[in-house]
């Protein structure tokens, strides 16, 4: 093939899978009756249809998995142009702890499967492996990869499908998992009606009125239709981005390994960064439209989302269909302990601490992280939609912007994260130990943090 050919079939394959995954929902009641987001099915036939199955699609696992990575950094990217809500809660504040919380403990129980196995089974095993698991499974497959490659360098072979295999089955536990969960609350407390899915409403997301209708009207003078308006703000976002990460790796440099080391994560962290960059872009836009510098209003909520949208469907999808079966199977038991550990972990954690964490729409909530936390917000909304398909409770804003403010955390966790991975750069075991004492601080601290907020709030009058 000629003319690009070969890389943009890439997507149309993505593409017809996506249509196809519509088309099989629509016309079957098991999958209408049933919750299994779009993009996990269409995955899912792109895994059978795939190179290592019916060998079918010609995917290139290794085009797939560095869209995977961008597309992570786009969407995320594309909701921090949004217009934010100022509104602060207990709830929302008290999730972003909740959700620092999260990441530090499933490091701890993912950490300390892994170092096991290593030591009871497989003396060959990565032992940081474990660190998948809060990367895989509270954070998705684009961080779990990003990771991974980046871990390749160090000695994990494989590291990057490893990742997305963890990711993968993350999706099916916020599913298998979830679903039964989520029945087993429900027949607990009466006040919480069950509905049958209809197609009529599978369109229904929950999320806020920005998604419904468009937040701008772009003046005919500007001479740019509106949503490549916001593709040049994304793209100027993620040029800020890589000029960031570029930099800071050139700093990082002269450090030697530790420089290394920690210069391969920064590169892993390209959706914080441009998730970060893209508030402030945010926030500039918006002041400069006070003071009457900038007299449009370009950033349109409606089109972010649907970009958003978009490129994370087509990562789940992309994420699962480019898991190599044979590198699943090198790893399967590693990867089967570390995932089912992690999911009958987070079945409990999500049911006490909800109740702990939140005083209104508990089970919701619960209901809610448990799907966030083992596939993505995709699955945990797919969940809620069984629950609050009119999107009455404030779940959908308490998590989307509880993880905003939760994403500055992303730092120190990175921070966490370098100390596993020294332990197999210089093959000194005590960095595993600094690993788990810096985790369990940390942890302690957000739950520290909680406490302090439902204090708070408590002496407000209601």
């Amino acid at each position: 093939m000629n003319n690009g050919w070969e890389g943009l079939l890439q997507f149309v394959f993505l593409f017809v899978l996506m249509g196809a995954a519509l088309l099989v929902k629509n016309s079957f009641k098991l999958f209408r009756k049933h919750l299994i987001p779009l993009s996990i099915l269409a995955g899912l036939m792109g895994l059978v249809l795939g190179p290592d199955i019916l060998k079918l699609i010609p995917f290139d696992r290794d085009l797939l998995t560095k869209a995977v990575y961008h597309m992570l950094a786009l969407g995320f990217i594309s909701l921090g142009l949004k217009e934010r809500m100022n509104k602060k809660s207990e709830d929302i504040i008290n999730t972003g702890f909740f959700t620092v919380t999260t990441y530090a403990v499933q490091g701890i129980v993912g950490l300390a499967v892994s170092l096991a196995l290593a030591a009871l089974f497989y003396p060959d095993l990565f032992k940081s492996m474990g660190m998948l698991l809060p990367l895989g499974f509270a954070q998705g497959p684009g961080q779990a990869v990003s990771i991974g490659l980046q871990w390749e360098e160090i000695g994990f072979a494989d590291g990057g499908n490893v990742g997305l295999s963890v990711a993968t089955i993350g999706f099916l536990w916020a599913l298998i998992g979830g679903v039964p969960f989520m029945n087993f609350l429900v027949r607990k407390n009466r006040k919480v009606r069950m509905r049958e899915v209809r197609p009529d409403l599978d369109n229904v997301d929950g999320l806020s009125p920005d998604t419904e209708e468009h937040t701008i009207k772009i003046k005919k003078s500007v001479y740019m239709d509106e949503l490549a308006i916001q593709f040049v703000l994304i793209g100027v976002t993620y040029a800020l981005t890589y000029a960031f990460m570029l930099g800071l790796s050139a700093l990082l440099e002269p450090l030697g390994t530790f420089g290394n080391t920690l210069s391969g994560l920064l590169w892993g962290f390209n959706f914080l960064w441009g998730a970060i960059f893209a508030m402030g872009i945010r926030k500039l836009l918006d002041a400069l439209r006070k003071k009457n510098i900038v007299r449009q209003h370009y950033a349109d909520n409606f089109m972010l989302q649907r970009i958003s949208s978009t490129l994370f469907d087509l990562m789940i999808t992309a994420s699962i269909s480019a898991v190599s079966i044979a590198v699943l199977g090198r790893y399967l038991g590693p990867v089967l302990v570390l995932t089912t550990v992690g999911g009958v972990f987070m079945i409990f954690y999500s049911y006490y601490m909800s109740r702990w964490v939140y005083k209104k729409d508990t089970i919701e909530h619960m209901v809610t992280i448990y799907g966030t936390w083992t596939g993505t917000i995709t699955t945990g909304m797919a969940l809620l939609k069984e629950l609050d398909p009119d999107g009455r409770t404030h779940v959908p804003e308490n998590i989307v912007i509880g993880s905003g403010i939760a994403a500055a955390a992303g730092i120190i966790l990175m921070m966490i994260l370098n100390l596993a991975t020294m332990a197999e750069v210089t093959g000194n075991g005590i960095y595993y130990i600094w690993t788990f004492i810096a985790l369990a601080l940390y942890s302690l601290a957000m739950v520290a943090g909680i406490i302090l907020v439902k204090r708070k709030y408590r002496r407000k009058p209601e």
